[in-house]
């Protein structure tokens, strides 16, 4: 039996990888021509299996695929897939959470140590003709402060093993981490989150975007936070109330914060909270490499295969 799948969307500069997938596959493989709900619909008729990067997956698109049996979004996050209206329908919806874990570790680090240690602001005053070394005067010394972790899974536990070789402890708060999990990879367990908040020195958080979690740092919890702290997001920009961290950034209620994302990508125009020295923000970049996306787009091509011929994804989320 030869299976058809079509990818919604692509922000690649060519589809070789996947259509060398499918072929080994004996798949057919299509790129939708357009992202909307009309085209894919049309599209997406003869589809057993849907490829998605950011296209929106909705429930009035998934009711119009008549022959989808699995969904797969080329990324970590799923959140432009309606999971309630795919898993109504029997269809299965998986991720790939397991790439790009070194370079997202890599860059929560390097937000950290960049941050903390003011190289940015430090290297904007050496262009504006300045040298002032005193700028950096109240850098905090790295080892044998707290990190803690808002979430524990790959990502997570790859930041800590980073954070321990600066001499950091780490405290990580994860309801759903396996018992010892934690333990095993020398981080503390946390099981109070408001004392979680109040003992740290660095917050970093590795959740995905849920109704549970978003705006999960807001006005109360960045209260309960010490007012040296420093805050790193590589994870999903909506875990954070931004007004409410730029309030508190503003008043010196935690003393910075480094993200990678934010609420609204690409913001419209330059972002509030760039207007304060002490933040940094990159372009959702946490996740790139000059190996990370082949990988991303090798693993999610072969979840679709393994689904169709296997009958069930490595990681399905429905």
């Amino acid at each position: 039996m030869k299976y058809n799948v079509l990818m919604t969307d692509t922000i690649f500069p060519d589809t070789a990888i996947e259509e060398s997938s499918f072929d080994q596959g004996n798949m057919e493989f299509q790129l939708s021509p357009g992202s909307d709900v009309e085209t894919l619909a049309e599209h997406g008729q003869a589809a057993d299996a849907l490829l998605v990067v950011y296209a929106p997956v909705s429930a009035d698109l998934i009711e119009r695929l008549p022959n989808c049996k699995v969904i797969v979004r080329a990324g970590i996050g799923y959140n432009n897939v309606d999971l309630d209206a795919a898993t109504r329908r029997g269809i299965k919806v998986a991720n790939v959470p397991d790439y790009c874990q070194d370079e997202v570790a890599d860059h929560t680090l390097a937000l950290l140590l960049a941050l903390g240690r003011k190289v940015c602001l430090l290297d904007e005053s050496i262009r504006a003709g300045s040298w002032n070394a005193n700028l950096g005067r109240d850098a905090p010394r790295f080892r044998g402060k707290t990190l803690g972790l808002l979430g524990c899974g790959a990502i997570g536990l790859e930041v800590a093993h980073r954070a321990a070789a600066f001499g950091m402890h780490v405290v990580g708060f994860d309801p759903y981490a396996a018992s010892g999990l934690l333990e095993e990879h020398n981080i503390e367990r946390a099981v109070d989150f408001d004392g979680f908040l109040a003992s740290i020195d660095f917050l970093s958080l590795h959740l995905p975007l849920t109704a549970d979690t978003r705006y999960i740092i807001d006005h109360t919890a960045l209260g309960k936070m010490k007012s040296s702290a420093l805050i790193v997001n590589t994870s999903r920009g909506g875990l954070i109330q931004e007004d409410d961290l730029y309030a508190a950034l503003n008043s010196g209620e935690i003393a910075g914060a480094a993200l990678d994302v934010l609420e609204c990508e690409p913001p419209d125009g330059i972002p509030k909270l760039a207007d304060l020295e002490n933040t940094l923000i990159t372009p959702h970049t946490a996740f790139l490499s000059e190996n990370s996306v082949d990988e991303l787009r090798k693993k999610a091509s072969m979840e679709v295969i393994r689904t169709l011929k296997e009958g069930r994804p490595k990681h399905q989320v429905n």
